[in-house]
């Protein structure tokens, strides 16, 4: 197994022009499977309030569920740093809430770090989270948490004067500890200018080429949702089309009475059962009834 991938890695990463791989993953199964195929960065996002859950945004997603989901992360993946995200309303409310629900996502979750939204309202927090020794990434631009706020899922930082707020917020957020932050949906020469300002690695999803690294989410660059086509998600499967037809064939055997077969069937050389006796040993002595063929149901 290669090294352990860490904050420092990451950071090294930046320094020598390396890009930074990263992707989503909400339990063990994926984790293996990306964890082995060379992710640098699993992340436990809050989306799994949309693509694991069905919500139509992440703001329904609880602090309890995001810690099942980081432990289940964190016990399938071997060599990645795992970050695990802060959800709605469990950083916002105090400095307090956020630094005691960061140490509930690395003492009961075992991730590396912890991701927040939002930027220099939030460098308190920021800093409060790293002085109790947990690092903690940033995220700007499209901030899934503000949906209402922002009017919906639309590109950030299209003018001069948000974009300029995006770098100042950027450059808070490093001045306050940040080790790494993530830049969701804005232009790509934004991107560029953040990526060239900030001395720690900046992340991109719908940012462009010029970002330290990127990430998606693993259902999305797997092709699990046919009907969501964002323009800056690419897929590289047709996990639907496969999966779908994996099950349709599993159906079709099942009702032609092909499967199992027998090299899926289990045999016993020695086993011997009488039919007299098995009723008879089925019989209830206190009533006379006879035991159903259905978990013990009297008939």
């Amino acid at each position: 197994m290669k090294d352990k991938v860490t904050i420092h890695t990451l950071k090294r990463l930046k320094q020598g022009g390396q890009k930074i791989c990263m992707v989503t993953a909400y339990d063990a199964t994926f984790a293996h499977i990306l964890d082995q195929a060379g992710a640098d960065v699993l992340l436990v996002g809050d989306s799994l309030g949309m693509v694991f859950q069905g919500h139509d945004s992440t703001l329904p997603v609880t602090m309890d569920q995001m810690v099942y989901h980081c432990a289940a992360v964190s016990r399938g993946a071997r060599r990645s740093h795992i970050v695990g995200d802060l959800p709605f309303m469990s950083y916002q409310t105090s400095v307090e809430a956020a630094v005691r629900n960061a140490g509930r996502l690395v003492a009961e979750g075992g991730v590396g770090s912890v991701k927040l939204e939002g930027g220099a309202e939030f460098a308190d927090a920021v800093a409060a989270i790293t002085r109790a020794s947990i690092p903690v990434m940033g995220h700007l631009g499209l901030t899934p948490q503000s949906v209402h706020k922002m009017g919906g899922y639309v590109v950030q930082g299209k003018d001069e004067q948000a974009a300029v707020k995006i770098l100042q917020d950027a450059l808070a957020l490093e001045r306050a500890g940040a080790y790494a932050l993530v830049l969701e949906g804005v232009p790509s020469e934004l991107a560029q200018q953040v990526t060239q300002r900030l001395s720690i690695p900046v992340i991109g999803i719908g940012a462009g080429v010029h970002c330290d690294g990127q990430v998606l989410v693993c259902y999305d660059l797997l092709g699990m949702n046919p009907d969501f086509k964002p323009k800056f998600v690419k897929r590289y499967a047709d996990m639907h089309g496969t999966i779908t037809g994996a099950a349709s064939a599993f159906f079709s055997e099942i009702r032609a009475g092909a499967f199992p077969d027998e090299d899926h069937s289990f045999h016993s050389k020695t086993l011997r059962l009488v039919a007299s006796q098995v009723h008879r040993e089925l019989e209830l002595p206190e009533t006379g009834e006879k035991v159903g063929p259905i978990y013990g149901v009297p008939v």
